[in-house]
């Protein structure tokens, strides 16, 4: 009934699939949780390899490094199953009903949401920033993020048709950060009806802030390469939306001059250990704007 597909990479998700496979046996319904590791060069890989000894769960590593958007596609072509569960590496349920509230909720060619949720309190100052825009931007109750259902497509925590996820996803073999957002416009465009649950997992696996910074930077990049001059694209997107209007008003030229002045101003903030997130907008709208 239900694929679940974990892509990793130097990441240990024996926690994530023991979890998640004790759930299936209690909801007593046919299920597979295929992992596929990107290569991994880390202690992790041996420790991962344990995860086949669990009934109907399977792990496998890619031939060479492929990238998140093309491992997905290949453990979606992987499933038997018509109902894919996606979830990313470092993540774990924050409930035991997790699953079994994913099956209450089916409907026929939807796909649905389960959000978000970061830890109460934040140990490593130098995760800041992820930690920061995930409890601000990213932790939401279903009720809010189904008035704005387009808006937040995070598919680490995912579960989708088959036939729709094949149909719909990014299948060049570039490693491109940032490609939710280009998903969640292929549903946006394709009028096909999204649900939003408060079924959360718990991100747990959060980037240090250079390290965000830099992926951030690259969401920004993926954005001006696909989605820039896609139709109605502002609708569901905040960051296209803002460029969108300076574009109208025909002021991208100036902020990407002053880009280029504040710049250094607004990255000793947001890599400071109290970054604020509008000057984390700020830079990325500014970045956008130089791109473009």
């Amino acid at each position: 009934m239900v694929s679940i597909l974990i892509p990793t990479y130097n990441y240990s998700i024996v926690t994530l699939v023991q979890r998640v496979h004790e759930q299936c046996i209690e909801a007593q319904i046919p299920f597979e949780i295929i992992c596929l590791d990107d290569q991994s060069k880390s202690e992790y890989y041996l420790e991962n390899q344990t995860i086949s000894d669990l009934p109907n769960c399977f792990y496998s590593v890619n031939e060479t490094n492929c990238g998140r958007t093309l491992t997905r596609q290949k453990l979606a072509e992987k499933a038997q199953y018509d109902w894919l569960l996606f979830l990313d590496a470092d993540v774990i349920p924050a409930k035991i009903t997790f699953i079994q509230a994913y099956l209450d909720a089916l409907q026929p060619s939807t796909v649905i949401f389960g959000g978000y949720e970061y830890e109460k309190e934040l140990s490593d100052f130098n995760k800041i920033l992820r930690y920061r825009y995930g409890k601000e931007r990213e932790e939401k109750q279903a009720s809010e993020r189904n008035t704005h259902p387009y808006t937040y497509v995070f598919s680490g925590n995912m579960l989708v048709p088959k036939s729709i996820f094949l149909g719909l996803n990014y299948q060049a073999s570039e490693k491109n950060y940032g490609m939710d957002i280009y998903f969640g416009y292929q549903l946006f465009q394709q009028k096909i009806p999204v649900l939003h649950l408060d079924n959360p997992i718990i991100h747990l696996g959060l980037e240090s802030n250079e390290i965000y910074f830099q992926k951030a930077l690259q969401g920004v990049e993926s954005r001006k390469k696909y989605l820039l001059h896609e139709k109605e694209v502002d609708q569901m997107n905040p960051l296209v939306q803002a460029y969108t209007k300076l574009k109208k008003w025909r002021l991208t030229k100036l902020v990407a001059f002053g880009f280029r002045i504040v710049a250094p101003i607004l990255k000793k903030n947001i890599l400071s250990t109290n970054p604020k997130l509008i000057y984390f907008d700020m830079y990325r709208l500014g970045y956008l704007c130089s791109l473009a």
